[in-house]
C-alpha cells in the first residue's frame, strides 16, 4: 500500500547535499549566484508585462502591481532562504515540500514548476523573437514568427490608399496594426488596404532555445560566465532608460493613476482601482520568477549557507528598485491605453521612437540589450527546470533519463535535450501571453507551498541547523502564502482551467507512474 505522504528524511537530504562527486559540480559564488538571480528576473517580466499589465489591469498604478508582487516575493523570498541554506540540493520548492509535506505533496509542486521554469522559457523565447524581428526591421515574416493561434490585422501605410491622417499617424515602423474590432470600424474605402495574416511557426524562438541548450549542456560554470556579461549589459541599459525617458515624462499620463470604474474592457473586480492593481500584481509576478530558480542551483554553490540568501534576496531587492522606476517611467512617458495595442512586445521600443525624440539610437541599444537579456532568462528557466528533473529522478519520480549525467561535463544533457523538444514545442505553436499566465500560477504555488512549508519544518525538525533563518515565524510565512495565493485568485479564469486541467494530467501521472517507482515507497 502506497503511502502518499512518506516525507524524505533530512538526513537523506543532507547526505546528497554532501556528496560532491557524483552529482553536480560546485562552482558558484556569491556573486555568480546574484548574477543568476538578476539574470532570470529581468527580461520578459520588465519589458513585456508591464505594458500588458497596465492596459489590461491597472493603468499607470502598475507602479504599485510591482510593489504589491515584490512584497510576496519578499516574504517567500525569506522562506526560500532559509530552506536554500539549510537543505543546499537542486531540486528548490520540489525537494523542500517533500521533506515537510510527503511525496504526493512534493510531485505536485514538481509538476507545477514546469509551467514555471518550462513555460517561463518558453514565454521569454517568444518574446525574444518579437524583440529580434523588431531589430531587424519586421524582415522575419509575420507566419514565421508567430504561433498558428496568432492572427493581425494590418495596414502599410506606404500602399494603403484612402487613409485617414489621424490612422496613418499611429503608424510603427511604416505599419498600422489593428483589432478586429477596429477593422470592423473602419470606412469601406480602407478596409480594402488591411492585410489578414495568421502565424504558421515561431522560428526564431526555436533557434534560441537551441542556442542556450548547447551552452547549459557544456557545463553550469560557463553558462554562468555569459550569464554574468549579460547581466551587465542589460542592468546598464535599464538605468540609462530611466535616466533619459525621466524627461520625457508627462505627468498627465499618470493621471487618473486608477483605472477608473466603467472604463471599456476593463469590467470586472480585477481590472480596475485598487482590484486593478492586484490583477496587475498577478500579471507582472512573472517578472520576479527569477530569484527562487537560484535556490534550484543550490548544490552548484560553493558556499550554500552563506551564499543561497544572498544570491536569492539579493537579486530580489536589486529588481524591485528596479522595477518600481521602470514602470513609472515607461507610464509616464506613453499612455497606458495605447499599450493595448500599439507595441505590444516591443513596448519600450515604442514608447522610445514615438515620445522620445533624439534618442532613436537608444531604441536600438534596448532591443539589442533586451535580446541579451531575454537570452539570460531563458539560459536560467532551463537551468532551474533541468535540475527539478534531475532531482525527481533521483528520488524515482520519473525516469533514470533525467538523471543521466554527461561523462565530461557532468550536466543532465539528455534532459537538457528533453526539455528543448517540450519547450520549443510550446515557443513554436503558442501564444506568449497564455504561456506567460500559467508561469505565474506555477511560481505562486511554488510560492505557497514552501512558505507553509518553513513553518511545518520549524515545527517537525526545530533543532536542525539553520544558517539562515526566516524572521518573525510564523508571520512571515502566513502573509507570503496569503498574499501569493492572492494572486493566483486574481488570475484570469481561463488560465486558473487550464493550469488545473494541467495538474490533473500530472496526478495521473504519478498514480499510474511515479508512486510505483518512487524509491522512498519500497522496502
Amino acid at each position: 500500500m502506497a503511502n502518499y505522504w512518506v516525507k524524505k528524511p533530512l538526513s537523506q537530504l543532507l547526505s546528497s547535499a554532501g556528496d560532491s562527486e557524483k552529482g553536480l559540480k560546485r562552482t558558484l559564488g556569491a556573486y555568480n549566484l546574484v548574477a543568476l538571480g538578476i539574470g532570470a528576473i529581468i527580461g520578459a517580466g520588465l519589458f513585456v508585462r508591464t505594458a500588458a499589465a497596465a492596459a489590461e489591469a491597472a493603468g499607470p498604478s502598475v507602479t504599485l502591481s510591482f510593489i504589491v508582487a515584490a512584497i510576496g516575493c519578499a516574504f517567500a523570498g525569506l522562506c526560500y532562504a532559509e530552506f536554500a541554506a539549510m537543505i543546499p540540493i537542486a531540486g528548490s520548492a520540489y525537494t523542500y515540500s517533500y521533506a515537510t509535506m510527503g511525496e504526493l505533496v512534493a510531485w505536485i509542486i514538481g509538476w507545477a514548476l514546469i509551467m514555471e521554469y518550462a513555460l517561463g522559457a518558453a514565454t521569454v523565447s517568444i518574446a525574444w523573437s518579437e524583440y529580434l524581428n523588431n531589430l531587424l526591421g519586421g524582415a522575419i515574416p509575420y507566419e514565421w514568427c508567430h504561433s498558428p493561434l496568432e492572427h493581425v490585422n494590418r495596414i502599410v501605410v506606404a500602399t494603403a490608399t484612402n487613409l485617414p491622417p489621424e490612422l496613418a499617424a499611429k503608424a510603427n515602423n511604416g505599419v498600422v496594426l489593428l483589432s478586429d474590432e477596429g477593422v470592423a470600424a473602419l470606412p469601406e474605402s480602407v478596409k480594402s488596404s488591411v492585410e489578414s495574416i495568421t502565424g504558421v511557426m515561431n522560428a526564431p524562438a526555436l533557434l534560441i532555445l537551441l542556442a542556450l541548450t548547447l551552452l547549459l549542456i557544456r557545463g553550469t560554470k560557463g553558462s554562468a560566465a555569459v550569464n554574468a556579461v549579460i547581466v551587465f549589459i542589460k542592468v546598464s541599459i535599464v538605468l540609462i532608460f530611466i535616466a533619459v525617458g525621466w524627461g520625457f515624462m508627462k505627468a498627465g499620463n499618470h493621471v487618473p493613476y486608477f483605472i477608473p470604474e466603467g472604463v471599456a474592457g476593463h469590467e470586472g473586480l480585477f481590472k480596475h482601482g485598487w482590484g486593478g492593481v492586484l490583477g496587475g500584481a498577478a500579471i507582472v509576478f512573472f517578472a520576479f520568477i527569477g530569484f527562487d530558480a537560484v535556490s534550484t542551483a543550490a548544490q552548484e554553490s560553493k558556499n550554500p549557507a552563506k551564499d543561497m540568501p544572498i544570491g536569492i534576496l539579493g537579486s530580489l531587492a536589486v529588481c524591485t528598485i528596479l522595477y518600481i522606476l521602470f514602470s513609472h517611467v515607461l507610464t509616464g512617458v506613453a499612455n497606458w491605453q495605447e499599450f493595448k495595442l500599439a507595441g505590444k512586445e516591443a513596448s519600450v521600443v515604442y514608447a522610445i521612437q514615438n515620445y522620445m525624440p533624439g534618442f532613436e539610437w537608444l531604441a536600438t541599444l534596448v532591443t539589442v540589450a533586451i535580446l541579451a537579456g531575454f537570452s539570460s532568462v531563458i539560459l536560467v528557466m532551463l537551468l532551474g527546470q533541468s535540475r527539478v528533473f534531475y532531482s525527481m529522478s533521483n528520488d524515482g519520480l520519473l525516469p533514470k533519463v533525467f538523471s543521466d549525467l554527461h561523462p565530461r561535463f557532468r550536466t543532465p544533457h539528455k534532459s537538457n535535450w528533453i526539455l528543448f523538444v517540450f519547450v520549443g514545442l510550446f515557443a513554436a505553436f503558442v501564444p506568449g501571453s497564455l504561456a506567460g499566465d500559467l508561469t505565474s500560477f506555477g511560481t505562486l504555488f511554488a510560492f505557497v507551498l514552501v512558505s507553509i512549508g518553513v513553518w511545518l519544518m520549524r515545527r517537525s525538525d526545530p533543532d536542525t541547523p539553520r544558517p539562515f533563518r526566516t524572521p518573525l515565524v510564523p508571520l512571515v510565512p502566513i502573509l507570503g502564502a496569503l498574499v501569493c495565493g492572492g494572486m493566483i485568485v486574481a488570475l484570469d479564469g481561463d488560465t486558473l482551467k487550464t493550469a488545473f486541467a494541467w495538474m490533473a494530467v500530472g496526478l495521473v501521472i504519478y498514480f499510474v507512474y511515479s508512486r510505483h517507482h518512487s524509491k522512498l515507497q519500497k522496502p
